[in-house]
């Protein structure tokens, strides 16, 4: 064994002197030419899922996302640069992020100016080297443009991703809608932390996942930074852009709490004790169902008549109106089950939405209302047989029924 082992090295130092004799640069162990290196090979363009295939990439993971963006809201215009760290899954040439839409004027990867090319909602990267299998690399997305509303899917909302309001911008991105404002991997089976820091005009404040890091006076706009280290699925990543009256404070057993409220709609929330709320709710499924798995919580209460959805963005749900305690105990269940623990396929979507129905019963059984056994018996009292409710398989609702009532457990 020794001696093969002599013998083989022997042999490879023979060849790399040939080849550098004859002029050939041999591929070494830290990389190689992109586009031609041995043993190389592109990512894939999605991750396969079922009811997305284009959604996500292959041949990486992403750690973190740090997105440095300017935003206009008389014009509508985005710009700025995402920098996405990741490792390499195997022996990259190429690999795609997800980007719709947006001028991309540059691309870099560890340093070094990058080729790229787009192919739909794939934005094709092709590094100046390979990068190895295990490597860490960083790839930063320099781009402008207006981001594009998601309308006319059938997947289940009228519209959805950036949507814009009077005063700036209300961004829920479920399921697929994150890589219509960021260079992504967007799929929520690669989960990553992220940094925030969003510049705006003087007078438009901006909210964010995680924890707020203050903002920063440039003349006539500012800069908000806001870090969420925790793990995050790209569709739960928000920015909320307004003018925000903003609420800090902390839940009864200790949890920080961030709320953000349209000054349009705040006699209502302070009626309907929003801010409170929360954190009795918080508290309740802290004890319920274990230890809080963000650093913070909170809400997102923007004034958007248009809007038919609320969102459990990570760490503060996002409500396009005021909410009740039903929708508000519904969004922060999700905190522990849909954004904690993530779904790897969207047609699993069921575990996220049905658990999350199930609480929102929990929690009006536990404030005097009926009990949860009751509101599921009535629920299966008012299907009869031959209701349409139960022609959808719920492990497998398919794509344009993922947000129906058999998938969410919620005739309503």
């Amino acid at each position: 064994m020794q001696r093969a082992r002599t013998s083989t090295w022997s042999r490879a130092v023979v060849a790399v002197a040939v080849l550098s004799l004859a002029g050939a640069a041999p591929v070494v162990a830290g990389g190689g030419d992109a586009a031609g290196a041995t043993g190389f090979s592109p990512g894939r363009p999605g991750v396969g899922d079922p009811y997305f295939p284009l959604e996500g990439n292959g041949g990486y993971d992403v750690s973190h996302y740090d997105l440095r963006l300017s935003y206009g809201p008389a014009t509508h215009h985005l710009r700025g640069s995402g920098t996405i760290t990741a490792r390499a899954r195997k022996n990259l040439s190429r690999f795609d992020l997800d980007l719709t839409g947006f001028r991309v004027s540059k691309v870099s990867v560890n340093g070094r100016t990058a080729r790229f090319r787009r192919s739909g909602q794939e934005l094709v990267v092709t590094p100046a080297r390979g990068l190895t299998r295990g490597s860490r690399f960083t790839t930063v997305v320099s781009y402008a443009g207006v981001p594009r509303t998601v309308t006319g899917s059938r997947v289940g909302y009228g519209a959805y991703g950036w949507i814009y309001t009077k005063d700036g911008a209300f961004v829920g991105c479920e399921p697929n809608a994150a890589h219509t404002w960021y260079p992504s991997n967007d799929h929520p089976g690669d989960k990553a932390s992220f940094r925030f820091r969003i510049t705006v005009p003087t007078g438009r404040k901006v909210v964010a996942n995680g924890t707020y890091r203050g903002h920063h006076v440039h003349g006539h706009s500012d800069t908000y930074v806001w870090d969420q280290r925790q793990p995050m699925a790209t569709y739960l990543a928000t920015v909320g852009i307004g003018r925000w009256d903003f609420h800090r404070s902390r839940t009864p057993r200790g949890i920080p709490s961030f709320t953000a409220v349209d000054p349009a709609l705040a006699r209502q929330a302070a009626r309907r004790h929003t801010s409170a709320r929360t954190a009795r709710i918080t508290d309740y499924w802290a004890r319920r169902f274990g230890r809080y798995p963000f650093g913070s919580t909170g809400a997102v209460v923007d004034n958007v008549p248009r809007v038919t959805f609320a969102l459990e963005t990570q760490t503060r749900p996002l409500y396009g109106f005021v909410p009740d305690t039903e929708t508000m105990s519904h969004e922060l269940s999700h905190e522990w089950f849909g954004d904690s623990v993530s779904v790897r396929s969207w047609r699993h979507v069921w575990l996220n939405e049905g658990f999350a129905t199930f609480s929102s019963w929990l929690w009006e059984e536990h404030t005097g209302g009926p009990s949860t056994l009751r509101e599921a018996r009535m629920l299966h009292r008012a299907l009869g047989p031959k209701d349409g409710f139960w022609k959808t398989s719920v492990a497998d609702p398919k794509r344009n029924r993922m947000f129906s009532a058999p998938s969410t457990t919620a005739a309503r």
